[in-house]
């Protein structure tokens, strides 16, 4: 008895080689695998699922040992992993399928078999939805093994008749069918673990090499697509990948090709291969799989074979990327996910070049609007000052025309957005005697700026129109002598400019809008003006404050980064 029992189970675990094999042949059918994995399988996958383990369940009947009227089997194998991979209508059906055909194979535990097989592939189902596949451990893949095996036993005892037939039929196969259904379920659960593991490992690897060239050529990308970037690109790619040569293109042409081949494939070359040129109109991920398709005119080329995927930008395509080998047929799932994934990740990179640059068009074209208002603001005040001198002072008037005309000679001049403070002293300057000459003794404006802070770069007109405010709004209203005293210190990593005057202050309730657009007097220009030009260059960390007290007078502070600047305005006149 002792030695029957051995020898059935050593032939049931025997017979579990044909159960590895068939968890190596779902594996091949990738795509499934990877569907049922993520629980994204379709209506034709879970079909196929439904047969492939229905007939791993018939098979295990025909592995069975025929004994005692009945089948010592690895049946509930196939219906249980079914249904942990695919669900309970999968495992229903799956077990379905293997327990009709061991019913019709007759024998008096027929029902009880068809029964319990059943149920088995349904319990596999129901634990999928409790826990994925790849959170079933191998302890919980046995211990579950042996519960549906001590199930079927003790159907087999209560549905089976008779009874004594069924109880002497059980205390034989219980031992055997329990470890050999359990051991089988754990094999099963550890082939796909492996396989799962294997496939995360790989594309961990092709994740870090897609991210690591992304990472590098994204500062040569930040140009776009030209002959230059896609050298360094290719070289990067070529380096990382391990391929024997890499080639960008744009919709016509080669910009570049690196590594084997380089002495007749160039840059500037025309598109020759019907690949690419697939690739380029479809849209498309392609492989050439040997020379013939890859299309090379160069009799003795020595690549043969390659991947070619699609480089697009906001869904157009506008090149394509070529990762070649040197032997036929080499191209492996590998390379072309390695491929795509490099694809994918260039052509954001693209698409978000292409995004800065149109936010770097869009933020000069808001400055430009912006200093177009500073220039007839600044002209309409300088010439109403003047008109106030034609009648009284007509040579005053004239002295302050020719310092108007080299105020903006110097303005016509210099073009750049930002310049040295000491430029923008020597702008502001030009007003300040205008006014002086306006409202001569009763104004003084005092400049107070180290020397070493004179090169500092600030933006053009920062200074003007704070200084005419507190001209036109602070002192201009008070009696008695008004002051503007111009400061300016460095404070950690920034530079802070202070305009400082005793002029009449602001009340209290425009003290909080009064930097806002249409809340100054006037048309409000002057302040917010500086304000939106300062947050548009450097960000909305900088910009202004006011201070102010009514009679006392008004302190603008500008706070902009401390940056010498580095390169010489324009001459003077």
């Amino acid at each position: 008895m002792h030695d029957l029992i051995v020898n059935l189970l050593f032939d049931l675990i025997k017979n579990m080689a044909i159960i590895a094999v068939a968890a190596q042949l779902f594996i091949m059918e990738t795509d499934i695998f990877s569907q049922v994995i993520n629980r994204r399988a379709k209506i034709k996958s879970k079909i196929f699922l439904i047969i492939f383990f229905g007939l791993l369940s018939i098979l295990g009947t025909y592995l069975g040992i025929y004994i005692h009227d009945a089948y010592a089997n690895i049946r509930a194998i196939g219906a249980v992993v079914g249904g942990l991979l695919g669900g309970p209508i999968v495992g229903f059906f799956a077990g379905l399928i293997g327990g009709i055909h061991r019913y019709f194979l007759g024998g008096f535990t027929a029902f009880a078999c068809a029964l319990s097989t059943t149920v088995a592939g349904l319990i596999g189902g129901i634990i999928y939805y409790y826990r994925s596949f790849d959170k079933i451990s191998l302890n919980t893949g046995f211990l579950l093994g042996v519960i549906i095996e001590v199930l079927e036993m003790g159907l087999v005892l209560v549905l089976s008749h008779p009874y004594d037939q069924a109880y002497e039929l059980v205390r034989i196969i219980a031992l055997p069918m329990i470890l050999s259904n359990s051991l089988g379920i754990t094999l099963f659960i550890n082939v796909l673990h492996n396989s799962m593991k294997k496939g995360q490992e790989l594309m961990a690897l092709q994740s870090y090499k897609a991210l690591k060239i992304a990472n590098k050529s994204i500062g040569y990308l930040k140009e776009g697509l030209n002959y230059s970037s896609a050298l360094e690109t290719s070289k990067i790619i070529y380096e990382i990948s391990g391929v024997a040569a890499v080639s960008i293109t744009d919709r016509k042409k080669v910009l570049a090709h690196y590594g084997l081949g380089m002495d007749h494939h160039q840059a500037g070359e025309g598109i020759m291969t019907k690949a690419t040129k697939e690739v380029l109109l479809e849209g498309q991920l392609k492989v050439a799989t040997n020379k013939r398709k890859l299309g090379c005119p160069v009799k003795d080329c020595k690549l043969k074979s390659a991947v070619i995927a699609p480089l697009k930008r906001r869904g157009e395509v506008i090149g394509a990327l070529k990762l070649y080998k040197s032997e036929e047929s080499s191209i492996t799932e590998v390379d072309i996910e390695l491929a795509r994934g490099i694809s994918e990740l260039l052509s954001t990179q693209l698409h978000i070049s292409s995004l800065e640059k149109e936010a770097q068009l869009a933020t000069q074209a808001e400055l430009k609007a912006l200093q177009f208002q500073v220039h007839p603001h600044f002209l309409f005040n300088a010439l109403n000052t003047i008109i106030s001198f034609c009648r009284t002072d007509p040579m005053g008037a004239r002295e302050l025309l020719v310092k108007l005309s080299k105020f903006f000679r110097h303005t016509l001049k210099e073009n750049h957005s930002l310049i040295k403070l000491a430029k923008e002293l020597e702008y502001t300057s030009y007003y300040v005697e205008i006014e002086k000459a306006r409202f001569g003794s009763k104004l003084e404006v005092e400049i107070d700026i180290p020397q070493e802070l004179l090169d500092c770069e600030v933006p053009s007109f920062v200074l003007q129109p704070i200084v005419e405010n507190a001209i036109k709004h602070g002192v201009s209203s008070k009696v008695g002598l008004g002051k503007v005293l111009v400061k300016a210190r460095q404070k950690e990593q920034n530079l802070l400019l202070e305009i400082i005057d005793n002029g009449v202050g602001i009340p209290d309730k425009y003290l909080n809008c009064v930097i806002e657009a249409g809340h100054g007097k006037g048309c409000g220009i002057g302040l917010s003006n500086v304000k939106q030009r300062i947050q548009k260059i450097y960000g909305t960390e900088y910009g202004l404050e006011i201070s102010s007290r009514q009679q006392e007078g008004t302190k603008v502070t500008i706070q902009i980064p401390y940056l010498l600047k580095g390169r010489e305005s324009n001459g003077e006149d």
